[in-house]
């Protein structure tokens, strides 16, 4: 009989959640895909539908995949039309990039993903039409105060650093050379994290910010970037 550790969400102990309407498999090696997450998805579709009208083959980046649960359900809608797409996603945990790889397998939809082990945007050169990324953003004096069940949860995927922002920070200072100009690049952001967020984008002097969208309780939850010019 398996062993469960105190603690530990029951989405592991189950091994599977449903995300966009498509079953996920999550263990202890990638963060456990939230409700919330959706509102990443559906903007990117949105958007890749503006794209379109632009270009031939649209390219986007799935920065942070973790389980791939972002890459899977973007490919589920948009490669089974008449949009051409093409996803990259790229993690820097190689366990995470098995476990995305299985799940996109799993979906019918390894074909029309791409899985890389990279941090961020190291050792890509392509720009693309959209980059999404669920990075993670939690402060670390933020980790005292969580739930037992998220601490069971891989930490590369959690901790943001001192104040939550240092991924958004990186992946903002080099989207520049991986953004196609007209191109969007969409994050989710925590619970408070809009101004400074926001602020960062400003002080690129590349990018403005197009939109903030909600998640279904109301919360700032995706920021939407586009080139200022």
């Amino acid at each position: 009989m398996r062993t469960i550790a105190p603690y530990t969400p029951i989405q592991y102990v189950i091994g599977s959640v449903e995300f966009c309407g498509i079953n996920i498999n999550v263990d202890e090696r990638v963060l456990i895909p939230r409700p919330e997450t959706e509102v990443l998805v559906e903007a990117a579709v949105q958007l890749t539908g503006l794209c379109s009208l632009k270009v031939g083959e649209i390219k986007i980046l799935d920065l942070c995949t973790g389980s791939g649960c972002v890459a899977i359900a973007l490919a589920e809608r948009l490669t089974k039309g008449p949009t051409n797409c093409r996803i990259i996603a790229s993690d820097i945990s190689p366990d995470a990039i098995e476990v995305a790889r299985r799940n996109a397998i799993r979906n019918g939809l390894y074909n029309h993903i791409e899985f890389i082990n990279r941090d961020l945007f190291d050792g890509i050169d392509d720009k693309f039409d959209i980059v999404v990324s669920n990075p993670p953003y939690i402060a670390k004096y933020e980790f005292p105060t969580l739930q037992e069940e998220v601490l069971r949860e891989p930490r590369i995927a959690l901790d943001g650093g001192e104040d939550g922002l240092d991924y958004y920070r990186r992946i903002i200072s080099k989207l520049p050379d991986n953004l196609k100009r007209g191109g969007y690049a969409l994050l989710e952001i925590g619970f408070g994290q809009r101004c400074a967020v926001s602020a960062i984008v400003d002080e690129s002097g590349y990018f403005k910010v197009n939109c903030i969208k909600k998640d279904f309780n109301g919360i700032d939850r995706v920021i939407i970037i586009e080139w200022i010019n």
